[in-house]
Protein backbone atom coordinates (compact mmCIF):
# COMPACT_ATOMS: atom_id res chain seq x y z
CA UNK A 1 0.00 0.00 0.00
CA UNK A 2 1.60 3.12 -0.97
CA UNK A 3 2.09 5.68 1.67
CA UNK A 4 -0.55 9.27 2.47
CA UNK A 5 0.23 11.84 -0.10
CA UNK A 6 2.34 9.83 -2.45
CA UNK A 7 0.83 9.09 -5.73
CA UNK A 8 1.53 4.97 -7.20
CA UNK A 9 3.54 4.60 -10.04
CA UNK A 10 1.92 3.93 -13.23
CA UNK A 11 2.38 0.11 -14.38
CA UNK A 12 4.90 -0.30 -17.03
CA UNK A 13 3.82 -0.41 -20.71
CA UNK A 14 2.57 -3.92 -21.23
CA UNK A 15 5.17 -4.54 -23.65
CA UNK A 16 8.25 -3.31 -22.58
CA UNK A 17 9.46 -6.33 -20.52
CA UNK A 18 8.38 -8.39 -23.19
CA UNK A 19 10.13 -7.26 -26.26
CA UNK A 20 13.23 -7.70 -27.62
CA UNK A 21 14.92 -5.66 -30.27
CA UNK A 22 14.32 -8.34 -32.88
CA UNK A 23 10.51 -8.33 -31.77
CA UNK A 24 10.37 -4.58 -32.63
CA UNK A 25 12.09 -5.21 -36.15
CA UNK A 26 9.84 -7.91 -36.74
CA UNK A 27 6.63 -5.88 -35.58
CA UNK A 28 7.50 -3.20 -37.64
CA UNK A 29 8.54 -4.80 -40.56
CA UNK A 30 4.70 -6.49 -40.20
CA UNK A 31 3.61 -2.68 -39.84
CA UNK A 32 5.11 -1.88 -42.90
CA UNK A 33 4.24 -4.51 -45.27
CA UNK A 34 0.22 -4.12 -44.16
CA UNK A 35 0.96 -0.65 -45.02
CA UNK A 36 2.62 -1.27 -48.06
CA UNK A 37 -0.70 -3.81 -49.02
CA UNK A 38 -3.41 -0.68 -48.05
CA UNK A 39 -1.22 1.36 -50.47
CA UNK A 40 -1.65 -1.03 -52.97
CA UNK A 41 -5.40 -0.87 -52.48
CA UNK A 42 -5.50 2.52 -52.79
CA UNK A 43 -3.70 2.48 -55.80
CA UNK A 44 -5.98 0.24 -57.96
CA UNK A 45 -9.03 1.81 -56.16
CA UNK A 46 -7.25 5.56 -57.59
CA UNK A 47 -6.22 4.14 -60.84
CA UNK A 48 -9.88 3.73 -62.11
CA UNK A 49 -10.27 7.33 -62.43
CA UNK A 50 -6.54 8.26 -62.90
CA UNK A 51 -7.28 10.50 -65.91
CA UNK A 52 -9.61 12.37 -64.36
CA UNK A 53 -7.96 13.08 -61.46
CA UNK A 54 -4.87 13.85 -63.23
CA UNK A 55 -6.89 16.40 -64.71
CA UNK A 56 -8.59 17.53 -61.70
CA UNK A 57 -4.71 17.96 -60.05
CA UNK A 58 -3.15 20.22 -63.24
CA UNK A 59 -6.15 22.41 -62.86
CA UNK A 60 -5.13 25.13 -60.98
CA UNK A 61 -1.68 24.84 -63.03
CA UNK A 62 -4.08 25.25 -66.39
CA UNK A 63 -5.86 28.01 -65.07
CA UNK A 64 -2.75 30.07 -64.21
CA UNK A 65 -1.34 29.56 -68.05
CA UNK A 66 -2.66 33.04 -70.35
CA UNK A 67 -5.61 32.41 -72.15
CA UNK A 68 -5.47 30.16 -74.95
CA UNK A 69 -2.04 28.40 -74.33
CA UNK A 70 -4.06 26.64 -70.90
CA UNK A 71 -1.97 23.37 -71.91
CA UNK A 72 0.64 21.18 -70.54
CA UNK A 73 3.21 19.71 -72.68
CA UNK A 74 5.04 16.50 -72.06
CA UNK A 75 8.31 15.84 -73.95
CA UNK A 76 9.12 11.80 -73.70
CA UNK A 77 6.37 9.13 -75.32
CA UNK A 78 6.97 7.52 -71.63
CA UNK A 79 6.13 10.48 -69.49
CA UNK A 80 1.98 10.79 -69.53
CA UNK A 81 2.25 6.87 -68.40
CA UNK A 82 4.54 7.75 -65.45
CA UNK A 83 2.48 10.53 -64.51
CA UNK A 84 -0.56 8.41 -64.41
CA UNK A 85 1.56 5.88 -62.26
CA UNK A 86 2.76 8.85 -60.04
CA UNK A 87 -0.74 9.87 -59.28
CA UNK A 88 -1.95 6.30 -58.62
CA UNK A 89 1.01 6.38 -55.70
CA UNK A 90 0.16 9.71 -54.70
CA UNK A 91 -3.65 8.99 -54.93
CA UNK A 92 -3.28 5.65 -53.35
CA UNK A 93 -1.33 7.55 -50.32
CA UNK A 94 -4.38 10.00 -49.75
CA UNK A 95 -7.00 7.30 -49.63
CA UNK A 96 -5.47 5.43 -47.30
CA UNK A 97 -3.70 8.05 -45.15
CA UNK A 98 -6.03 6.53 -41.62
CA UNK A 99 -5.19 3.18 -42.41
CA UNK A 100 -1.55 4.07 -42.50
CA UNK A 101 -1.86 6.02 -39.98
CA UNK A 102 -3.40 3.21 -37.83
CA UNK A 103 -0.31 0.99 -38.88
CA UNK A 104 1.93 3.32 -37.02
CA UNK A 105 -0.28 3.69 -33.85
CA UNK A 106 -0.17 0.03 -34.19
CA UNK A 107 3.46 0.17 -33.94
CA UNK A 108 4.35 2.56 -30.81
CA UNK A 109 1.19 0.81 -28.75
CA UNK A 110 2.35 -1.67 -26.88
CA UNK A 111 5.26 0.49 -25.40
CA UNK A 112 2.03 2.99 -24.24
CA UNK A 113 0.20 2.71 -20.91
CA UNK A 114 -3.24 1.31 -21.12
CA UNK A 115 -4.72 5.20 -20.52
CA UNK A 116 -2.18 6.40 -23.20
CA UNK A 117 -4.15 3.99 -25.52
CA UNK A 118 -7.55 4.92 -25.29
CA UNK A 119 -6.51 7.78 -27.08
CA UNK A 120 -6.25 5.73 -30.13
CA UNK A 121 -9.87 6.79 -32.25
CA UNK A 122 -9.31 10.91 -31.46
CA UNK A 123 -5.60 10.13 -32.63
CA UNK A 124 -6.68 8.51 -36.02
CA UNK A 125 -9.63 11.13 -36.75
CA UNK A 126 -8.29 13.77 -35.91
CA UNK A 127 -4.73 13.09 -37.62
CA UNK A 128 -6.69 11.57 -41.12
CA UNK A 129 -8.84 14.94 -40.46
CA UNK A 130 -6.39 17.15 -40.31
CA UNK A 131 -4.07 16.06 -43.13
CA UNK A 132 -6.69 15.85 -45.45
CA UNK A 133 -7.38 19.30 -44.52
CA UNK A 134 -4.30 20.58 -44.93
CA UNK A 135 -4.15 18.75 -48.72
CA UNK A 136 -7.70 21.07 -49.39
CA UNK A 137 -6.33 24.16 -47.95
CA UNK A 138 -3.69 24.16 -50.33
CA UNK A 139 -5.42 22.96 -53.33
CA UNK A 140 -8.87 24.99 -52.81
CA UNK A 141 -6.93 28.49 -51.41
CA UNK A 142 -2.65 28.43 -51.70
CA UNK A 143 -2.14 26.78 -55.00
CA UNK A 144 -5.02 29.22 -57.09
CA UNK A 145 -2.64 32.04 -55.28
CA UNK A 146 1.25 30.71 -55.70
CA UNK A 147 0.92 29.34 -59.35
CA UNK A 148 -0.23 32.90 -61.15
CA UNK A 149 2.87 34.63 -58.69
CA UNK A 150 5.23 32.48 -59.81
CA UNK A 151 4.30 32.69 -63.82
CA UNK A 152 3.82 36.83 -62.93
CA UNK A 153 7.84 36.74 -62.40
CA UNK A 154 8.42 35.73 -66.45
CA UNK A 155 6.08 38.23 -67.35
CA UNK A 156 8.17 39.49 -70.07
CA UNK A 157 6.19 38.93 -73.44
CA UNK A 158 9.43 37.35 -74.85
CA UNK A 159 8.64 34.72 -72.47
CA UNK A 160 6.28 32.04 -73.23
CA UNK A 161 5.81 29.29 -70.66
CA UNK A 162 5.58 25.51 -71.80
CA UNK A 163 5.39 23.71 -68.78
CA UNK A 164 5.77 19.77 -68.87
CA UNK A 165 3.33 17.77 -67.01
CA UNK A 166 5.37 15.28 -65.33
CA UNK A 167 7.08 18.52 -63.53
CA UNK A 168 4.43 20.30 -62.67
CA UNK A 169 2.65 17.54 -61.09
CA UNK A 170 5.63 16.62 -58.77
CA UNK A 171 5.34 19.97 -57.68
CA UNK A 172 1.64 20.09 -57.08
CA UNK A 173 1.75 16.64 -55.12
CA UNK A 174 4.90 17.86 -52.99
CA UNK A 175 3.05 20.84 -52.04
CA UNK A 176 -0.38 18.78 -50.91
CA UNK A 177 1.86 16.71 -48.98
CA UNK A 178 3.75 19.09 -47.06
CA UNK A 179 0.45 20.99 -46.23
CA UNK A 180 -0.85 17.91 -44.93
CA UNK A 181 1.99 17.04 -43.16
CA UNK A 182 1.93 20.50 -41.56
CA UNK A 183 -1.62 20.42 -40.36
CA UNK A 184 -0.74 17.08 -38.39
CA UNK A 185 1.60 19.48 -36.35
CA UNK A 186 -1.27 19.51 -33.02
CA UNK A 187 -1.34 15.73 -33.11
CA UNK A 188 2.16 15.42 -33.52
CA UNK A 189 2.96 17.80 -30.73
CA UNK A 190 0.41 15.81 -28.56
CA UNK A 191 1.48 12.53 -29.06
CA UNK A 192 4.96 13.99 -28.03
CA UNK A 193 3.43 15.67 -24.99
CA UNK A 194 1.55 12.16 -24.27
CA UNK A 195 4.68 10.20 -24.24
CA UNK A 196 7.00 12.34 -22.04
CA UNK A 197 9.52 13.65 -24.63
CA UNK A 198 7.56 17.81 -24.69
CA UNK A 199 5.80 19.66 -22.38
CA UNK A 200 3.70 22.42 -22.62
CA UNK A 201 5.66 24.51 -20.68
CA UNK A 202 8.74 23.96 -22.79
CA UNK A 203 6.87 24.75 -25.97
CA UNK A 204 5.59 27.44 -24.65
CA UNK A 205 9.25 28.96 -23.07
CA UNK A 206 10.01 28.39 -26.75
CA UNK A 207 7.22 29.90 -28.87
CA UNK A 208 9.09 33.08 -30.50
CA UNK A 209 12.14 30.50 -31.32
CA UNK A 210 9.23 28.12 -33.08
CA UNK A 211 7.48 31.38 -34.69
CA UNK A 212 10.84 32.04 -36.64
CA UNK A 213 11.37 28.41 -37.34
CA UNK A 214 7.81 27.94 -38.59
CA UNK A 215 8.24 30.94 -40.63
CA UNK A 216 11.47 29.62 -41.73
CA UNK A 217 10.05 26.60 -42.88
CA UNK A 218 7.01 27.97 -44.57
CA UNK A 219 9.35 30.73 -46.61
CA UNK A 220 11.05 27.21 -48.19
CA UNK A 221 7.57 24.80 -48.55
CA UNK A 222 5.72 27.62 -50.27
CA UNK A 223 7.36 27.87 -54.12
CA UNK A 224 6.92 31.59 -54.20
CA UNK A 225 8.94 34.58 -51.94
CA UNK A 226 5.51 36.71 -51.82
CA UNK A 227 4.04 37.88 -48.42
CA UNK A 228 0.54 36.61 -49.33
CA UNK A 229 1.49 33.29 -49.83
CA UNK A 230 3.78 32.99 -47.24
CA UNK A 231 1.06 34.30 -44.93
CA UNK A 232 -0.39 31.17 -45.81
CA UNK A 233 1.86 28.51 -44.81
CA UNK A 234 3.20 30.28 -42.08
CA UNK A 235 0.06 31.73 -39.79
CA UNK A 236 -1.59 27.91 -39.62
CA UNK A 237 2.02 26.63 -38.61
CA UNK A 238 1.82 29.30 -36.00
CA UNK A 239 -1.66 28.75 -34.61
CA UNK A 240 -1.30 24.29 -35.10
CA UNK A 241 1.40 25.47 -32.81
CA UNK A 242 -0.03 27.47 -30.33
CA UNK A 243 -2.93 24.11 -30.13
CA UNK A 244 -0.50 21.84 -29.64
CA UNK A 245 0.30 23.54 -26.63
CA UNK A 246 -3.23 23.29 -25.07
CA UNK A 247 -3.06 19.72 -26.20
CA UNK A 248 0.34 19.12 -24.77
CA UNK A 249 -1.47 20.50 -21.13
CA UNK A 250 -4.22 18.51 -21.69
CA UNK A 251 -2.39 14.98 -22.74
CA UNK A 252 0.45 15.75 -21.04
CA UNK A 253 2.44 13.24 -18.86
CA UNK A 254 1.41 14.43 -15.53
CA UNK A 255 5.18 13.98 -12.98
CA UNK A 256 4.35 12.11 -9.95
CA UNK A 257 3.89 13.73 -6.98
CA UNK A 258 6.77 13.62 -4.84
CA UNK A 259 7.04 12.13 -1.42
CA UNK A 260 6.75 14.63 1.44
CA UNK A 261 10.23 15.32 3.61
CA UNK A 262 10.21 13.15 6.48
CA UNK A 263 9.95 15.53 9.43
Amino acid sequence: MSEPGVTAPDPQPEAEAKLTFWDHLRELRKRLLLALYGLLVGMLAVGAFVERLTDALMAPVRQALPAGAQKLVYTSAIEPMMVYIKVAIYGGVFVVAPWILYQLWQFIAPGLYKKEKRVVVPFLFWGTLLFYGGAAFCYWLVMPAAFPAMLAIASDASLTPMLSISEQLGLVMAMLLGFGVVFEVPVIIAFLAMIGLVSAEFLSKYRRHAIVVNTLLAAVITPTGDPFNLALMAIPMCLFYEVGIVLARILGKKKPAEAPAPT
